[in-house]
């Protein structure tokens, strides 16, 4: 493929890296691509590494909430049962993930943060309440179960237009 073809997409890193082969000479990961910042615009992108120096970088050194720009190929389906992904040739970290702290070696971690577009949630599994912060680390709100995180959103985003904090 000639070097124009090739595309460069943003995107978030919502789960684990696995490795392509035995050898970890090849890596897959699924890219969460949201070019508007709205949910409905929002895509979940396949991608293989066939690098092996690439590859070694996203099964070690990549983490769930990373924020990644990856270029490459797209390699369209040629059948119905075949799937659609992005061949990556070369891949930078933009934004690492926000840093949890532990308690210590033998604490259990029951907390999870996922990213919506420009927002960060904390979602802790003892309490039903979901913490919402901008990628900067200002407080949105905390909603009060997940399916309440759009409608603080929302809020929040017509409190920004308004001038209002």
């Amino acid at each position: 493929m000639a070097a124009d073809d090739a595309i460069a997409l943003d995107g978030f890193l919502n789960e684990e890296t696995v490795p392509g082969d035995l050898h970890g000479s090849t890596a897959r990961f699924r890219l969460t691509v949201s070019p508007t910042d709205q949910r409905t615009d929002e895509m979940i992108l396949p991608c293989s590494v066939a690098d092996p120096a690439i590859a070694h970088a996203v099964i070690h050194d990549l983490v769930p909430g990373d924020k990644l720009r990856v270029t490459g190929y797209l390699r369209l389906p040629r059948t119905p049962d075949e799937p659609m992904w992005l061949v990556v040739t070369a891949l930078s970290v933009l934004e690492p993930a926000p840093l949890m702290s532990v308690a210590g070696p033998a604490a259990v971690v029951t907390a999870v943060i996922e990213r919506y577009g420009p927002y960060v949630c904390w979602f802790d599994a003892d309490t039903p309440d979901v913490e919402v912060f901008t990628e900067a680390g200002d407080w949105v709100g905390t909603a009060p179960e997940p399916n309440g995180i759009g409608q603080l959103l929302e809020a929040f985003e017509h409190r920004q237009a308004a001038g209002g904090e």
